[in-house]
This record gives structure tokens, C-alpha cells and sequence, in this order.
């Protein structure tokens, strides 16, 4: 059985993705790494170079700016590092998303389990959703729970809408669960490098005049934004540890300041009590 690994990036460093962690987090366990570079304004090729490992195969790119709606352009640039990808299995991770190193052996148990399942299309795997810090997670409802990181090459798998999960011919995959976690830094930047961000990252989405009005000019992220939260009490990744350890801006969590409609406070509450999300969209089909 043979596992690649995939991903996609542009300007990662001037964005401050742990896209290096990302990678070394799941290289154990694959094959073979693709990697698709999009032409960046920093030296985000000359990093992932720079980890010299013989299973990482870098695909330079060109972004195309005008794949502007809905963010397409990043289902693209997966799609082009799926297709390279020649294992049995291929485990994608987005530039901000990182693996425990304690979750590994879980994760090549479930493939090797599903490996002869044809029926098995995709591992689905649950989250960490950290916000404005290392120290606190996403708990409520606006944070997808779980999603597919682990697809079966060879049977037409493709990256769907903004690249968040995997469809074939439009379908929803049939997915088994892993006991393993996706560990999502994506809102974890100092507030004037996640401004920056914002600004640019909404523009795979929307015109320059949606983003002026919505994003604005401040020259900091609020952080005010990410609901309900919970502090992290778990061990971060190995690779995250450097990361964890220079955080050099401060958050601060008010629970006070969360506000929330009458409806939502009632879902959050029966969620809370039962485990279950009402009308939780999936992007699965769990078998």
C-alpha cells in the first residue's frame, strides 16, 4: 500500500502559514508529497526546498486570478496536486492544518483496515479549530467538526467548491471515521499579519469593493468574530512546538462579549447536552 501526501500554497510565508510543520507532520507516513507552488511574492518555494526530504515533488504553478468566484482557484491548484499523487491513498492537508504525531499510527491503521473496502472512498477526520491564540478552540456551531482529509486515488475523487472537501462527479464520498484530529491554525496569526490575510484571502471569494467594505483598512484583526470558544488543554504537535512557543501578540477571550440570537443559544444548548448538531451540513457520506 502506498500513501501520497498533497497540498497546495502561495505566499505562505508573508501569510504566516506553519505550511513547513504541515508537511513534515504527515511526511512519516507518505510515500511521496505533492506539492503545488503557486508564484508567490515571498520565498515560499525556496522553503518547502529547503526541506530536501526525496519524497516531496514540488509542481510550480500560476494562480489564475480570474477563477475569482467562490473561491475555485483553490479547489484547482488541490486538484493539480491530486492528480500527481500515485499511492493507494491520498492524505491532503491545506497549508495552516497539522497532525499530532500521536494520531499517526490510528491514521495508517485506518487505511491499511479500508485498504481492500472499495466501498471506502475517503477517512473522515474531526477538528481543533484554534482562534486568535494556541490556547483556545472553535466550539460553536459556526466550525465544521469534521471533514474528509483522506481520499482513494483512481476512482475520479476531485476537490469541491473552495477546496474544503472532496466530490465525485458531484456526489458526497462514502467515508469511514478515523479516531484521529485535523489541527486547523488558520485564525492563529498575530492580528496585523491575519488583516493582511483577510484582505487577500477574500479575494478568491469577492470584488475589491465587497472587500473594502467588508474587510476595511484597519491595519489589526479584531478577533471578535470566532463565538463561542474553549481553552485548549491537549498537547499541540511536536512540529508546533517553536510556533507555540513564540506567540508574541495577546488575546484575550470574553465570554460576555459573545453574542448570540435566541436560536442559536438553544442549538448550542441541546448540542452541548446531546452531541448532536442540528441541521450540521456534511460533506460526507459516513458508511
Amino acid at each position: 500500500m502506498k500513501i501520497s501526501g498533497f497540498s497546495f500554497l502561495r505566499n505562505a510565508v508573508q501569510y504566516d502559514y506553519p505550511f513547513l510543520e504541515s508537511i513534515s507532520s504527515i511526511l512519516p507516513l507518505c510515500d511521496e508529497f505533492m506539492i503545488a507552488v503557486g508564484k508567490s511574492d515571498d520565498d515560499t518555494l525556496e522553503k518547502v526546498q529547503s526541506l530536501q526530504s526525496p519524497k516531496i515533488r514540488i509542481l510550480e504553478t500560476t494562480w489564475d486570478e480570474s477563477r475569482r468566484t467562490g473561491g475555485a482557484v483553490l479547489a484547482q491548484q488541490t486538484n493539480i496536486a491530486l492528480s500527481h499523487a500515485m499511492g493507494d491513498w491520498a492524505f491532503y492537508l491545506q497549508g495552516d492544518e497539522v497532525v499530532h504525531e500521536n494520531d499517526l499510527p490510528a491514521i495508517s491503521k485506518a487505511m491499511g483496515k479500508h485498504h481492500a473496502d472499495k466501498r471506502v472512498e475517503g477517512l473522515l477526520f474531526s477538528y481543533n479549530h484554534f482562534y486568535g491564540s494556541y490556547n483556545y478552540v472553535g466550539v460553536s456551531r459556526q466550525w465544521y467538526r469534521r471533514e474528509i482529509r483522506v481520499v482513494r486515488t483512481g476512482i475520479g475523487v476531485q476537490s469541491w467548491g473552495d477546496a474544503q472537501g472532496f466530490r465525485i462527479d458531484g456526489r458526497k464520498l462514502r467515508v469511514k471515521q478515523v479516531d484521529a484530529r485535523i489541527y486547523h491554525y488558520g485564525w492563529v496569526r498575530s492580528p496585523e499579519v491575519q488583516q493582511a490575510k483577510q484582505k487577500s484571502f477574500n479575494r478568491l471569494w469577492h470584488s475589491d469593493a465587497w472587500v473594502d467594505q467588508h474587510i476595511g483598512n484597519a491595519p489589526s484583526y479584531s478577533y471578535r468574530g470566532g463565538g463561542r470558544l474553549s481553552q485548549f488543554t491537549g498537547s499541540h504537535p511536536a512540529v508546533m512546538k517553536q510556533r507555540v512557543a513564540a506567540q508574541s501578540w495577546r488575546f484575550e477571550y470574553r465570554p460576555d462579549n459573545v453574542h448570540q440570537s435566541l436560536k442559536d443559544r438553544i442549538l448550542q444548548r441541546f448540542e452541548t447536552n446531546t452531541g448532536i448538531r442540528i441541521g450540521e451540513y456534511k460533506n460526507y457520506e459516513l458508511i
